[in-house]
């Protein structure tokens, strides 16, 4: 099997929405901040009571891949053909003679022609994951935005990074668990995986904190920074990211970790990189062979 990843590469996602502009809604939107649950219904704070004790901007990352396979192989099969009528008792085909016979599945007046079935699949396969807890997630709105490519060792913005907790080896082993099948086959051709791109992006995201003076209870609400979409019972890091981020660490893409997926643990895996740095000249993709 022959596995070839072609793009790594980082992105941000500017934030459409400004900081002034998520302020305005979290104070607009304080009273909601602890408006989740049954007993909120009975007990909901007045406005005057509500204060903003904390903010923050951080940046959030995701996981997007997509790979694309092909498989060639030949199998032998048998191939069911029917006389043309009752008056027919045998058939020669290339030289070769065939009884006709009533069978069970097939019906009356049959016999089977042996032969080679020359097979060729392609498919493909594609998903975002949550780069923190591995989750996978509905990224495609997120994918539509502008974007801006990034090196992840210069990436110092106004607010806090979150190093993800997911690798690249996970997200990519994820989906060739799904695309490397055994075949019904008794010769394969070729095997070829195309990881054709491994992105991590950042999305930017302000939380907000508040605190009910009299009942002295605190809340966090969280505004998308791409869409200002509130969701309260968010959390606050309250930290910067001290740690620097390793491109290296973090694409740790190499044929032992990619073997682990291969059906029957002893089939070679050949990984080629075309793309070792997304921010280097990008590499051309190979093209498909013609069937």
């Amino acid at each position: 099997m022959e596995i070839t990843i072609v793009e790594q590469k980082v992105f941000l996602l500017p934030e459409t929405i400004s900081a002034d502009q998520a302020r305005e809604r979290a104070w607009d939107k304080k009273v909601a901040a602890f408006g989740s649950g049954f007993s909120s219904l009975f007990s909901r704070p007045k406005t005057e009571e509500v204060e903003v004790t904390y903010s923050e901007k951080r940046y959030e990352p995701f996981w997007y891949a997509l790979c694309q396979g092909h498989y060639a192989y030949d199998r032998t099969a048998r191939f069911v053909v029917k006389a043309a009528g009752p008056e027919v008792k045998s058939v020669t085909v290339a030289g070769q003679d065939y009884c006709l016979a009533d069978d069970k599945k097939h019906g009356p007046q049959v016999f089977f022609l042996p032969g080679i079935e020359h097979c060729h699949e392609d498919f493909s396969k594609d998903a975002c994951f949550n780069a923190l807890s591995g989750e996978r997630i509905d990224g495609a709105a997120m994918l539509k935005c502008a974007r801006q490519e990034i090196a992840l060792e210069n990436f110092a913005p106004d607010g806090i990074v979150v190093a993800p907790e997911t690798r690249a080896s996970f997200v990519v082993r994820s989906l060739l668990q799904e695309m490397i099948k055994p075949l019904q086959a008794d010769t394969i051709i070729e095997e070829r995986v195309v990881i054709e791109r491994v992105e991590l992006y950042y999305r930017p995201l302000y939380a907000f904190e508040y605190r009910w003076i009299p009942k002295d209870r605190s809340a966090v609400a969280e505004f998308d920074g791409l869409t200002g979409q509130m969701r309260t019972g968010g959390k606050t890091l309250r930290q910067q990211v001290s740690a620097r981020l390793s491109r290296d660490l973090l694409f740790d893409l190499g044929a032992d970790v990619l073997g682990m997926v291969v059906p029957g643990g002893s089939i070679a895996v050949k990984l080629t990189k075309a793309a070792i740095d997304g921010t280097k000249k990008e590499n051309k993709k190979p093209n498909n062979p013609s069937c």
